[in-house]
């Protein structure tokens, strides 16, 4: 399944948890629910994934946490924020290089409409087939 494919069920089940929890809740509590929504379409997922970091020789396990691997190639990064700062993208951007995947979506759910909360992240993605899913895009 193309990376796009994947993106198109993880914004659904996104827009399904969000009308059905509303804004205002802890990262987790839509981590949760979002990770169930998604097992329940069939599509694999783990959750809190280890991203290794290497430094100067040393490797640290767990320098990074990934909310949700979605498929094995889209990282989803859950937040519950006032706004999206800049700092969140730099961070989803981090993660896609360190893991060397392609595409993330960053999701924040503490908003009243969830297309203003959601965000894609990309990180050199040949883009066919197109999304299905109208969502702003960061391009590196």
């Amino acid at each position: 399944m193309h990376e796009n494919q994947i993106a198109s069920i993880v914004v659904d089940s996104c827009l399904k948890v969000h009308k059905a929890l509303g804004p205002g809740l802890l990262e987790s509590v839509y981590e949760t629910y979002l990770e169930r929504d998604l097992i329940n379409r069939g599509v694999k997922v783990r959750r809190q994934v280890g991203l290794p970091i290497i430094y100067d020789g040393l490797k640290l396990e767990d320098g990074f946490r990934i909310d949700l691997l979605v498929e094995e190639r889209v990282i989803v990064e859950v937040k519950s924020v006032e706004d999206l700062a800049p700092v969140h993208f730099k961070q989803v951007l981090t993660y896609l290089k360190l893991s060397e995947r392609k595409l993330a979506l960053l999701v924040n759910f503490n908003v009243n409409l969830l297309k203003e909360g959601l965000r894609r992240v990309v990180n050199g993605l040949d883009e066919s087939p197109p999304t299905s899913a109208p969502l702003a895009e960061l391009e590196v």
